[in-house]
């Protein structure tokens, strides 16, 4: 049962000496005030790095055709080849784990080559697959996205990205209207822009019009030629493996050496995400060492205090000791002020550390960052680590206690009263 005359005789015994109070506070208020903004910082830069891949397949691979160079079956070094429709459909045939697969065309880029009406402008050409949809992921402003019935038919239709719109319609619905792309018109069936500002496949979405990859591959006279290749892999799937077999079937279907190491191109976006992961985990570790330790030394000094009061209160304990009261009597009073030290001066730097953080966060939050990488952004700390930051700090109240309570109950009573 709580007794509140205790925790009074508690708080009054504290604030005797308030100096020696205070400096033991502080300890302990900059240890957790410390660890908070440390972890708070570094959730904000795993935010602002992380938050670069956001709306984009992290287990995603891309592949293109490089020169060779090794000789093989004739062919010299150096060598250009091109990817083809066939390959597609050998790895999708032959590989296991992909989960999404998209070739791209690149259309020709010329100045003023989107038209509408009299107004002009000059923006990329991207012919895809619906797939690249799901690696590159968009919003959706009006219309929708291409499908599969588009690349079946080779429709003649578009999206187009929101700076497009902006430029050609004011950025108004253009849904069911024509544009001229490269010389050739084609029906608008939405508008899109990129989930990600900082990462994207061949120029950003909103600057480009995306065409069915089947009709922009007929309208270039491409044959079956295409300039890149996006692949995402399935979770438990592991990527290295995909890469493997990829690399195998295109070099085997292209007159490509099989040992030759520059010909297929490979951008591992799925390793470098898994770096970043490895390298936030290694912080995050590196952060809660560097606050335990800042923690500890506040506690130590609260430990000492405690020892300082115990040697102090010598007389008072023995006189206790001989009217009767138990050794846990003793042992709880000086533990519960221990932890009543620490507990308010944790709390108060956990508080202090959180509004720290979210007044930096709203900083941070009003300034535009439209165009520009972010490698810091809401720097928080979340409930959970809240609670085991707190554990953590009622723990080590408890613990800072334990050897003045110990000291304290093996003080005899006789001794005690005898002491000047």
């Amino acid at each position: 049962m709580f007794d509140i005359d205790r925790w009074i005789e508690i708080w009054v015994t504290i604030t005797r000496n308030k100096t020696r109070s205070l400096l033991t506070c502080f300890g302990v208020f900059w240890g957790i005030l410390m660890l908070v903004i440390l972890l708070g910082s570094g959730k904000g830069m795993k935010n602002g790095v992380l938050g670069n891949f956001d709306g984009f397949a992290t287990n995603s691979v891309f592949f293109y055709a490089d020169r060779t160079s090794e000789p093989y079956k004739g062919f010299n070094k150096g060598r250009w080849w091109s990817m083809r429709n066939r390959d597609i459909e050998s790895i999708l045939h032959s590989v296991d784990g992909i989960e999404y697969i998209s070739p791209i065309i690149w259309g020709a880029r010329g100045e003023k080559n989107i038209v509408f009406g009299q107004i002009t402008g000059t923006f990329g050409v991207k012919g895809v697959m619906p797939g690249f949809f799901q690696i590159e992921r968009q919003d959706v402003y009006y219309g929708r996205l291409l499908n599969d019935i588009d690349t079946q038919e080779k429709r003649k239709v578009c999206l187009i990205g929101a700076k497009v719109n902006e430029t050609l319609f004011h950025s108004e619905d253009p849904c069911g209207k024509y544009i001229r792309v490269n010389g050739l018109y084609y029906q608008v069936v939405g508008v899109i822009k990129a989930k990600s500002s900082n990462i994207n496949i061949g120029g950003r979405s909103e600057e480009s019009v995306f065409l069915p990859f089947t009709t922009l591959q007929q309208s270039m006279n491409q044959g079956d030629i295409f300039h890149f290749m996006s692949i995402s892999v399935y979770r438990d799937i592991p990527v290295q493996d995909v890469i493997n077999d990829v690399g195998a079937i295109l070099k085997s279907q292209n007159e490509i050496a099989p040992e030759d190491p520059q010909a297929v191109g490979v951008v591992n976006l799925a390793a470098q995400f898994s770096m970043f992961e490895m390298l936030f985990t290694g912080i995050d570790i590196l952060v809660w060492l560097v606050g335990m330790g800042t923690l500890l030394a506040g506690i130590i000094g609260v430990s000492n205090i405690m020892m300082v009061t115990v040697r102090e209160r010598t007389k008072e304990i023995g006189i206790r000791r001989a009217l009767g009261a138990k050794p846990l009597n003793i042992i709880s009073q000086v533990m519960s002020e221990s932890l009543l030290l620490t507990a308010l001066a944790g709390l108060m730097g956990l508080s202090l550390g959180v509004f720290l953080l979210d007044f930096v966060s709203q900083l941070l939050a009003a300034q535009p960052s439209e165009g520009r990488g972010t490698f810091f952004t809401n720097p928080e700390v979340s409930i959970h680590t809240a609670v085991a930051a707190t554990a953590v700090l009622l723990f080590s109240g408890l613990l800072a206690g334990l050897i003045p309570a110990w000291r304290a109950m093996q003080i005899k009573a006789i001794d005690a009263i005898r002491e000047e």
